[in-house]
């Protein structure tokens, strides 16, 4: 079973099943159909209308699919190699089973790398990290563009990377996001280039312990081939590249908000700045672009900016694109976004701060806030949060299903800042939470929706729930 490109006859003949007819499922069995195989099997314990409607595309092309409950409660008896989706757990059933049986199991990604073009396959820069992920992707992409490459956002956001190396006119180089669940089962993925942003608590459940989840992180550093960038003030991602086997020749590179060192991109006074890829980089560094040129200028998207800068410039990408590709960039919605200035007060949704770690970085963006936070806590903690942002604190307000669980951080860290807790969990509880939030304030304080926890305990996701957070705000506002 070699597998070596999209015209081996391998495809034809190996057994394939897919586990998981999601939008990573799909794209996996639609990828493997048009790269020649012709015995793929696809399971999913779901049953809808609009998974039956995809299953009559594919069965009329070949393949086989079964939905269901207890689709995939066994592997089939003929198979070579399973490819996941990334959300389905290590220890789901039928992966324990394929593992056990020495089962070759392909997440989304590592099936795209094997089908890239092999005349022509565009490199890869990869991203990955518990926060700031998706926001680095795209500001590199700016860059790239502005460089007057053709590229584009793939992987866990933009493009559905199989459809990236599917494409019949091939990019000069694709940017790519990645999940610790597609890294998971990712193994001969050699990247250009590949960048962690920053290691905390996330996801233990799926991966079994924080130990497990770090190191899955750091196999986007495997066999990479010209720069693995960490972040200086997070020794865990400058441990996962001492701890990576690369192509020799392959470069550490640091990114700082303080002064930058040997091999590293940093700020000197206002300036994004590059002692990494200049000749003179011993004595000198290159200006990359103005703080000012950064939107927001917070500091931790200054950090994904200059991790953005680090990938950028290990593919060759001058110093004008850097500062181009930053000028013309903004954020997606939800992430630290000025809403409006009610009576003085400043209302920034950063719904998209799922965990704590993300939270507290928006936090300490801001001198003066009144906290608004909960949700579904997927079993963190906040007492480090707390304990660095309690003199920011003006006062918190708390709703949903593990408010408590912030009290109580609150009540040990910081027990003299005021919080109100909502206990409503209905369609106006949002308006409760800003109102209670505007009665704290005072002008110059920035209430800011950060909830550090997952939302589906009372919206749809976190965009439903930074979208209630400005309706209410403008409704305040009139």
């Amino acid at each position: 079973m070699t597998l070596e490109t999209r015209t081996d006859d391998g495809w034809a003949t190996t057994r394939f099943v897919v586990v998981g007819f999601g939008t990573a499922g799909y794209a996996c069995a639609d990828s493997l159909i048009q790269a020649g195989a012709e015995h793929l099997v696809v399971l999913d314990d779901r049953d809808n209308e609009a998974l039956r409607e995809k299953a009559v595309i594919l069965e009329t092309l070949g393949a086989t699919i079964t939905l269901g409950p207890g689709s995939t409660a066994e592997l089939p008896k003929d198979v070579d190699v399973v490819v996941t989706s990334p959300g389905v757990p290590p220890h789901a059933p039928l992966l324990a089973q394929a593992a056990e049986r020495e089962v070759p199991i392909w997440s989304e990604i590592e099936l795209a790398w094997r089908l890239r073009d092999p005349a022509n396959p565009a490199p890869w820069l990869c991203i990955t990290g518990t926060n700031g992920k998706t926001t680095t992707v795209q500001m590199l992409t700016a860059m790239l563009q502005a460089a007057g490459l053709r590229t584009v956002a793939a992987g866990n956001v933009g493009l559905p990377l199989l459809e990236a190396v599917m494409d019949p006119e091939p990019y000069d180089v694709i940017a790519v996001e990645l999940s610790s669940y597609q890294l998971h089962y990712t193994h001969s993925m050699s990247a250009h280039s590949a960048a962690v942003l920053n290691i905390a608590p996330d996801h233990v459940d799926w991966h079994g312990s924080l130990d497990a989840y770090a190191k899955d992180k750091g196999r986007i550093f495997e066999n990479c081939q010209i720069a693995c960038v960490y972040n200086v003030a997070d020794p865990a991602t400058e441990q996962l590249v001492m701890d990576a086997d690369v192509i020799e020749g392959c470069r550490a590179i640091g990114f700082t908000l303080g002064t930058p060192g040997l091999s590293m991109l940093g700020i000197v006074d206002d300036l994004l700045v590059d002692r990494a890829f200049v000749e003179q980089r011993a004595t000198s560094a290159l200006e990359l672009a103005m703080i000012s040129d950064v939107t927001p200028a917070a500091p931790h998207n200054i950090a994904n900016a200059l991790a953005a800068a680090a990938l950028a410039r290990a593919f060759g990408v001058p110093a004008t694109a850097i500062r181009d590709g930053l000028r013309g960039f903004r954020p997606d919605k939800h992430r630290i976004a000025h809403v409006a200035e009610v009576a003085g007060v400043n209302y920034v949704d950063d719904s998209k701060a799922t965990n704590p770690h993300a939270a507290q970085a928006s936090l300490l963006a801001y001198e003066h806030v009144v906290w608004i936070a909960g949700g579904q806590a997927k079993g963190a903690t906040f007492d480090e949060l707390v304990i660095a942002a309690r003199r920011r604190l003006r006062a918190v307000v708390l709703m949903g299903q593990d408010k408590q669980v912030i009290a109580e951080a609150l009540e040990r860290h910081a027990p003299d800042v005021p919080r109100i807790v909502v206990e409503a969990t209905d369609t106006g509880a949002m308006q409760i939470v800003v109102g209670e939030a505007a009665k704290l304030a005072q002008v110059g304080d920035t209430v800011l929706l950060a909830p550090g926890c997952a939302s589906w305990d009372m919206f749809a996701n976190y965009g439903a729930r930074g979208d209630a957070f400005t309706e209410a705000v403008r409704a305040l506002g009139n």
